[in-house]
């Protein structure tokens, strides 16, 4: 399993919201590549950065907090929010991103999203399936999309997509932990590499989400509240990685 902290952006700032709400937004830190420096440094390979002015915007916003992370670091990040063209996605790539999580487009444009995943392979382009009872979530997660969790995951195994990041926006920044079972019956159901997100708050999570089968497991607010801590993060690289 692998291990993937949380940057989520807000005006070149880290912050966590809670449930997707903008008006519950708490900031944790003025410099992201500071916290991203402290995440390498416990061992971390990987961080999950999410553009929120973007996914609001739906247009990038936070190019620059990208590339100071990119360039100060030896992180491998999947950048999402707000990624909506293809001159999006070079702007990604061009500012230090390894991968791109595209969600919004890949229900509201299918063709496009394929076209993109064709160009960039399986290896670069990340599935975002942001969730809600079930139904995807789009655009910031303001708006319903009427498309179900499974039914994507089920159009995008056959079509080629490798990873996907399943949020559960219902879940997200509580702490209160994830649905188990959610994740394990979709592990179960798609060929998939899922990757789990939303309500993580403890150790044990993590170890639950592992059982269930998922390939990662971002992890957010629970470091930023220190639920887990640095040294807890480091210990669990080494184990997981």
């Amino acid at each position: 399993m692998r291990i993937i902290p949380a940057l989520d952006i807000i005006d070149n700032k880290c912050v966590r919201l809670t449930r997707g709400d903008y008006s519950s937004m708490s900031v944790y830190s003025s410099d992201p590549l500071d916290m991203a420096l402290r995440f390498e440094d416990a061992g971390c390979r990987y961080i999950h950065m999410v553009d929120l002015d973007g996914a609001k915007s739906r247009h990038i916003v936070n190019l620059g907090a990208l590339e100071r992370v990119a360039s100060g670091t030896g992180l491998k990040i999947d950048f999402g929010g707000g990624i909506k063209s293809r001159e999006d996605i070079e702007s990604a790539f061009n500012s230090g991103a390894s991968q791109v999580v595209i969600g919004s487009v890949a229900v509201t444009m299918p063709e496009l999203f394929l076209e993109w995943l064709e160009r960039y392979g399986s290896e670069k382009v990340i599935l975002g399936a942001d969730f809600r009872n079930g139904e995807i979530a789009i655009n910031g997660w303001k708006d319903e999309s009427k498309v179900f969790l499974s039914d994507l995951l089920d159009v995008y195994h056959a079509k080629g997509v490798s990873h996907a990041i399943c949020t559960d926006i219902s879940k997200d920044g509580t702490l209160e932990g994830p649905v188990i079972e959610t994740y394990r019956a979709i592990v179960c159901k798609t060929g998939i590499n899922i990757i789990a997100s939303g309500g993580i708050g403890s150790l044990s999570d993590i170890r639950r989400l592992d059982d269930a089968g998922c390939e990662g497991v971002v992890i957010g607010k629970a470091l930023y509240e220190n639920k887990i801590t640095l040294k807890e993060l480091s210990e669990l690289c080494l184990k997981k990685e």
